[in-house]
């Protein structure tokens, strides 16, 4: 490592130039000799501190740290972009709500919540934005996949982990207004499930 370059000033040139989280241990391992845990978490709180009230912030995300733009600038950003964030439907966000705040569910436990068929359209933009994956199949008839969130819509939304969803009467007009009810809905529709699902 160059003597001239302090251990804060690699891990800030590292995080601004990579499109990806990185995790503490990556960060820990760039310097010579590598960084302690306790030095690291002293050269994060350096780096948020020092970026603080700036147009880019320093995140801890499920898949690692990383800067991205504050939520402030970025809706200013927007109409500086040809090909601006996609707009989801009504029925993406409720179908992505449902799986975020009952997974794993499968096709017709989303079913029996929203009351309308799910459109393969709306599990296909879920899958290839990233956000939702199979993660294995319900023991019942037919052996119906189950879905949940994955790490990168996590990273998406600047959460943690899942325990930091907001609850959801806080989410409005977001998603559907039923959505309240769900938080005391166990295990929905088990009995309706076939193996289209």
């Amino acid at each position: 490592m160059n003597p001239n370059l302090s251990p804060d000033a690699l891990i800030e040139a590292a995080l601004l130039t990579q499109t990806e989280p990185l995790s503490e241990k990556a960060l820990r391992q760039l310097c010579e000799p590598a960084l302690s845990q306790d030095k690291l978490i002293d050269v994060l709180a350096l780096l948020k501190s020092r970026w603080q009230n700036r147009a880019l912030q320093l995140v801890h995300t499920h898949e690692g740290w990383r800067f991205q733009v504050a939520e402030q600038a970025f809706a200013r950003l927007g109409s500086l972009q040809e090909q601006r964030t996609p707009r989801y439907s009504r029925a993406v966000m409720e179908t992505l709500a449902i799986i975020a705040y009952q997974q794993p569910v499968t096709r017709s436990d989303i079913e029996a919540i929203r009351g309308v068929a799910v459109s393969q359209n709306v599990m296909q933009t879920l899958q290839e934005r990233g956000w939702i994956e199979v993660i294995g199949q319900r023991d019942s008839i037919g052996r119906p996949s189950l879905w949940a969130t994955t790490a990168a819509f996590l990273s998406d939304l600047q959460l943690a982990d899942l325990n930091q969803l907001p609850p959801l009467t806080e989410l409005g007009e977001l998603v559907l207004p039923e959505l309240p009810a769900l938080a005391q809905e166990t295990d929905t529709g088990t009995e309706t499930e076939d193996a289209g699902n």
